[in-house]
């Protein structure tokens, strides 16, 4: 039974779809109550098992373990994502942290993933981005400060505790579930705005140039990948990209969309800022993965989710 924690937000729903494929029994942590989607409603108390927790209360969290017997943990979730003071996020990070850590731990759980970020390789010249390159120990926002203090500070409690954590570098996600505010990379908006004839706001998105690329990986293989990473029985190393493993630019996005849609009113200001991608030879090598979502495929199942009713 693998405990998933954030298991009904964005990547945390598709990562339990994509482990009840492989046959694994779920439980996922809810801090506010949300819609089930439809993928995963009829596992519910069969496969699939809801917890409402608050993670970063220690006490809460572990008597979980009374009520599961927890094999694996996946920790996806983001508890300071409402919190808008700085220490406040903080705290709720390395509580959380700390609590997952902490119930590994008691609970006898071999290995656990964590969240990282393809945020943590910026600074570093050389793209594409492989796990073993030296990261800089600077950061230019709280996301990345967290995400490379957790893959440290995960890593030495797993050695000292006699554990494994495997911390997954995770490129920019897209895909159905995903809320439109949260959408920092191109693709998801672009495709929202086909759909919906309304402009796109391409305000907070990292990368929104005609030439600009970015690894921009389909949510539900990044699902696959974190769900084979955590049921492997044996993995040669702590870190691994999750990604597409390519170079992605905007204006493959734009002229994909237009085959689906031809008379999408999309489009991007031209000029380049921004070229990085995922090495994902590790992950390959260790678990079979590959990527089964290109970009028409991609946006084709996007749109067909959409277009029934879903809303971002």
């Amino acid at each position: 039974m693998i405990l998933i924690t954030g298991g009904l937000g964005f990547i945390g729903t598709h990562t339990t779809r994509a482990l009840l494929d492989l046959g694994e029994t779920c439980v996922l942590t809810q801090y506010r109550t949300s819609d089930i989607p439809s993928f995963i409603k009829s596992e519910l108390g069969k496969r699939a098992f809801i917890e409402q927790v608050d993670i970063t209360d220690p006490s809460a969290f572990l008597e979980i373990g009374k009520r599961r017997n927890i094999s694996g943990i996946i920790h996806l979730a983001m508890p300071g994502s409402g919190v808008t003071g700085l220490f406040d996020k903080l705290r709720a990070h390395h509580e959380s942290l700390q609590n997952v850590l902490q119930a590994a731990h008691q609970w006898g759980v071999p290995r656990v993933s964590i969240s990282s970020a393809i945020g943590v390789y910026m600074g570093v010249s050389e793209s594409p981005f492989r796990e073993d390159m030296p990261l800089p120990m600077s950061a230019d926002n709280p996301f990345t400060a967290f995400k490379k203090s957790s893959e440290l500070i995960a890593s030495y409690i797993a050695r000292s505790a006699g554990f494994e954590v495997v911390n997954l570098r995770i490129a920019g996600i897209w895909g159905p579930m995903q809320k439109s505010a949260a959408n920092l990379v191109v693709a998801p908006k672009l495709v929202q705005a086909a759909v919906s004839g309304m402009p796109a706001n391409f305000s907070n998105t990292a990368s929104s140039h005609l030439l600009d690329a970015y690894d921009m990986c389909y949510v539900k293989d990044c699902a696959r990948a974190i769900a084979l990473l955590q049921t492997a029985q044996q993995l040669n190393h702590s870190t691994y990209n999750i990604g597409s493993g390519r170079i992605i630019r905007n204006e493959e996005f734009v002229a994909a969309i237009h085959r689906i849609i031809p008379d999408a009113e999309i489009s991007l200001p031209k000029g380049h800022r921004l070229d990085v991608c995922l090495d994902i030879t590790r992950i390959r090598q260790d678990t079979g993965y590959e990527p089964a979502y290109d970009i028409e495929r991609g946006i084709a199942d996007y749109i067909g989710w959409l277009r029934s009713g879903n809303v971002v």
